[in-house]
């Protein structure tokens, strides 16, 4: 099964795709979309909105994992996140691929054991789990292959949900 996990946001929106064969993970590639500050939401949105519906149809995900807003300090973060996450959502639906939802917290949780695990602690998980020799950078690449791991470890082990 080929799964794209994404991690929205405006300036940025990290994704990863993984292959999860029984057991075994293997890493198919990662990145980021990139949009530039300087340009409108509107535009910002789009092409966050067109580049994700065309990595579905080149990369074929069986499904997509996306990071659920769970809790924001800064309202203006949350804000500009939620609309990436809906752009996001809908280029997924469009494409008629099937999308699960994870918390940070819930992700946390099934690869670190702990929820509320520092970013570097998940990071070497991400890493071990694949078997790479470095964390992946950007962060949100990490971030959306860690979405992606999630999803594999949850479906090989039910109990892992809590």
């Amino acid at each position: 099964m080929k799964i794209l996990g994404i991690d929205p946001g405006t300036a940025r929106t990290g994704y990863g795709v993984i292959q999860s064969v029984g057991k075994k993970m293997k890493v198919l590639g990662y990145g980021c979309i990139e949009t530039p500050k300087e340009e409108s939401d509107a535009k910002r949105l789009t092409t966050t909105y067109n580049e994700v519906s065309k990595m579905i149809k080149r990369e074929k995900p069986h499904l997509v994992v996306i990071e659920r807003l769970f809790f924001f300090k800064n309202m203006k973060t949350v804000m500009t996140v939620s609309q990436s996450r809906g752009v996001v959502l809908m280029a997924c639906h469009q494409k008629k691929v099937s999308i699960f939802e994870y918390t940070p917290l819930e992700v946390k949780q099934t690869l670190t054991g702990y929820g509320r695990a520092q970013k570097k602690e998940v990071q070497q998980s991400v890493k071990k789990y694949l078997g790479l020799k470095e964390i992946p950078r950007p962060d949100d690449a990490a971030d959306a292959l860690a979405c992606a791991i999630c999803h594999h470890l949850r479906r090989l082990n039910p109990k892992k949900k809590k």
